[in-house]
C-alpha cells in the first residue's frame, strides 16, 4: 500500500537538496502503480479533453504578441483533474460535462497518463538547452500548497497522493515573505529556470494553491543543418509578408491530408513528435482549429503512413501567459468559478480565486525546449450572507411542533430568559 500524504497522516518535511531557501518537499509520496492497458479508453478521453482545452486556450490567446500563442493544454488538464478530484455536486457534474472527462476511473486514467510521461522523467537542471538531449526529458510535477490554519480533506489528499504523486506543502499564506519564495522556488526548480515565478499574482488571503509544471527538452530524430537555415518570406495571418529564419530538411515522417489541411508528425529522437498542421491557402490561417477538427486530425495522423517529406520550418522562441478564469468562463465552467460549497471536500467553503498559466517554447535546428506552469488558487470564504435577519432580543412565543401532524406538543412564551 502506498504511503499516503493526508491530513490524518504525519507529513515529514525536509529541506530540499537544491540550494533554494524556503522550498520543502513532502517525503513518502508514492503513487499506486496502474496497468496502462486497462485504461486505454480513459486515456483517449483525456486526450480529447486536452484538445478541447487547447482550443479554448488558443482562442483566448493570452498575452501572446502578434498572434503568437503558446499554451499547455496538458498542464491545464492535469491541474483541472486534480481540482475535480475534490469537487462534488453541480460543480463536479459541470466539470465532467464541459471537459468531457472520463465517466469512470478518471483518477486512475490520469495516473496511467502521468506514468507514461514519467518514463522520460529527468532533472530539468541537468539539460543543456543549447543541445537538447537525444533521450527526451519530460518532467511533470504536481504540488499543493495548503494553509496550516485550514483543514484540508484527508480523502482529497489521499487521492492526490495515490494517483497524482502530489507533494503537499503546509505554509502560512499570510506570511508572504516566506510562502511566495517557496512557491516560486518550486516553479523555478520544476521548469529548469524557464519560468521563475508562479503565474498567479500572490494573494495573502488564499488558503490553497494547486500547481502543475511540465518541462520538455528533446533533440530532433534528424537535426536540421544550420547551414541550410536562411531568411525566407513568411506571410502572417494578416497577409503581411515578413522575413524569418527558415530551417530545411528532408526525412521520413508521418504525412496526412484532410479537408482544408495538411500535416506532418516531425519526430524527436524518441517517444515524441511535433505535430505540424498547415491550413489550406485561404482556409483561415489566422483562425483557431476547433476541438472536433483537432480530434479528427489526431485520428488521421495516428494512422498516417511514413513518407519522405521535404520540410521548411521557421525557428521560433515564444512565451505566453493566461488568466485562466477567462478561459474557464468561455468553456462554461461558471459554477466551478462561483461555488462556495462544492469544494468542501478540499477545504470548507472554499472558492476558486485565481487561475493562471505561463508557458514558453524554443524551437531551433537541434530540437525543442518548453515549459509550462498551471496554478489554481482558492480561499476559504466567509459564511454566506443571510437573506433576512431576526434577533430574539425581546419577549417571544415558541412551540414544539410535530412536523407530520402539526401538533403543538409544547407552547410557551419567553419574557425573561434569565
Amino acid at each position: 500500500m502506498a504511503k499516503l500524504v493526508a491530513a490524518s497522516a504525519v507529513v515529514a518535511l525536509t529541506a530540499c537538496s537544491a540550494p533554494q531557501p524556503g522550498i520543502l518537499k513532502a517525503d513518502g509520496v508514492e503513487r499506486v502503480s496502474v496497468d496502462r492497458s486497462v485504461y486505454s479508453a480513459e486515456l483517449r478521453s483525456l486526450r480529447d479533453s486536452a484538445l478541447t482545452l487547447g482550443e479554448a486556450l488558443l482562442a483566448d490567446g493570452g498575452d501572446g504578441a502578434n498572434g503568437n500563442v503558446v499554451a499547455s493544454p496538458g498542464s491545464l488538464l492535469i491541474a483541472l483533474a486534480m481540482l475535480r478530484a475534490g469537487a462534488s455536486g453541480g460543480t463536479a457534474a459541470e466539470m465532467d460535462a464541459v471537459l468531457k472527462l472520463p465517466a469512470e476511473h478518471r483518477d486512475e486514467g490520469m495516473n496511467a497518463l502521468l506514468a507514461s510521461l514519467e518514463k522520460f522523467d529527468g532533472d530539468p537542471a541537468s539539460v543543456d538547452e543549447a543541445n537538447p538531449p537525444r533521450k527526451p526529458v519530460m518532467h511533470p510535477a504536481n504540488g499543493l500548497f495548503v494553509d496550516t490554519g485550514v483543514t484540508t480533506g484527508a480523502a482529497y489528499l489521499d487521492t492526490l497522493a495515490r494517483h497524482y504523486g502530489t507533494g503537499v506543502y503546509p505554509v502560512d499564506f499570510s506570511d508572504e515573505a516566506a510562502t511566495k519564495p517557496a512557491i516560486d522556488a518550486w516553479v523555478d526548480k520544476n521548469t529548469g529556470g524557464r519560468i521563475k515565478e508562479a503565474p498567479a499574482k500572490y494573494d495573502r488571503r488564499n488558503t490553497f494553491s494547486l500547481l502543475n509544471a511540465l518541462y520538455f527538452a528533446a533533440a530532433w530524430k534528424a537535426p536540421f543543418d544550420p547551414n541550410n537555415t536562411s531568411d525566407l518570406p513568411f506571410t502572417t495571418a494578416e497577409g503581411k509578408e515578413v522575413t524569418a529564419p527558415a530551417m530545411h530538411s528532408m526525412l521520413q515522417m508521418k504525412y496526412a491530408e484532410g479537408k482544408g489541411w495538411r500535416g506532418v508528425d516531425l519526430p524527436y529522437a524518441e517517444g515524441f513528435v511535433m505535430r505540424l498542421v498547415l491550413p489550406a491557402p485561404g482556409a483561415g490561417q489566422g483562425t483557431v482549429l476547433g476541438a472536433e477538427a483537432l480530434v479528427d486530425i489526431a485520428g488521421t495522423m495516428d494512422s498516417a503512413p511514413l513518407q519522405t517529406v521535404q520540410i521548411q520550418l521557421p525557428r521560433w522562441d515564444h512565451k505566453c501567459s493566461f488568466d485562466l478564469r477567462k478561459v474557464f468562463e468561455s468553456l462554461g465552467l461558471r459554477k466551478t468559478l462561483t461555488t462556495t460549497e462544492d469544494f468542501n471536500n478540499i477545504q470548507p467553503a472554499m472558492a476558486i480565486t485565481q487561475a493562471a498559466q505561463a508557458a514558453n517554447v524554443t524551437v531551433a535546428e537541434k530540437g525543442t525546449v518548453a515549459a509550462a506552469v498551471t496554478q489554481i488558487n482558492g480561499m476559504v470564504t466567509s459564511a454566506p450572507q443571510p437573506e433576512r435577519t431576526i434577533e430574539f432580543d425581546r419577549p417571544f412565543h415558541y412551540q414544539v411542533v410535530h412536523v407530520e401532524t402539526g401538533l403543538p406538543l409544547f407552547m410557551g412564551t419567553v419574557a425573561d430568559p434569565r
